[in-house]
Parts: C-alpha cells; structure tokens; sequence
C-alpha cells in the first residue's frame, strides 16, 4: 500500500489542524492505519489508529478528548483531527499502515509516509 500524507504547519495554542492520510487501492478494507509522533530526542510513539475491524483506538491517553479520527471511504482517506493543540505536541506526525487489525508499536506497521511537522506555539 502507499500513503500520501497531508496537513500540518504552524498553529497557536488551543488552535486546531486536520491532517490526511490517503491510502492507495483499498487500503482502508484492508490496513490498519496509525497515527506517531515524533518529538525532537524522543522516541516515536503512537497516538491513533484505525481499522475497519477495531473502529478508532486511541494509543495515546494525552490526546482523548482533543484528537479524533474519520475516515473517507470513498477517498480511501483517514483524518486526524486535532483540537484544543498544545506546545507538547509539537512533533513530526506519521501516518502508517500494516495490514492487521491496529497495532501499538512503530516496529509493527511495515509502511510509512515521510512525515509533517505540526508545530504548536505562539
């Protein structure tokens, strides 16, 4: 599967970003698609995930409440929403996919986009 990622760049805090993950084919029939982050000197961690069989599952305790997921079937597309942003999420987001249900750790998901930076600050 390829992913085409979107979104991303600069907001304020309690500000608001959408961020897109386009998956090629059927993608969304068949893979799992996360959500990580990456701060600078942190390691990668997840914060959503998507599947068609699991629903939504937030990886991250931090970010329930403020970001959420939708999917666009149609455009094979899922959406992370992100409200309510804080400093501390400043990091540069991936979207991934492997072809399971949702899985917790970078390691597992074997495709990956580049990348884009969500910077939070005033």
């Amino acid at each position: 599967v390829q992913l085409v990622e979107s979104g991303g760049g600069l907001v304020q805090p309690g500000g608001s970003l959408r961020l897109g993950c386009a998956a090629s084919g059927d993608g969304l029939a068949y893979y799992a698609i996360g959500w990580f982050r990456q701060a600078p000197g942190k390691e990668r961690e997840g914060v959503s995930c998507y599947s068609k069989n699991d629903g939504v599952i937030y990886l991250d305790n931090s970010v329930k409440g403020r970001f959420s997921i939708s999917r666009d079937i149609a455009r094979n597309t899922v959406y992370l929403q992100m409200n309510n942003l804080k400093p501390e999420d400043t990091a540069v987001y991936y979207c991934a996919a492997v072809e399971s249900w949702c899985l917790y750790l970078p390691h597992e998901y074997p495709y990956w986009t580049q990348g884009t930076q969500v910077t939070v600050a005033s």
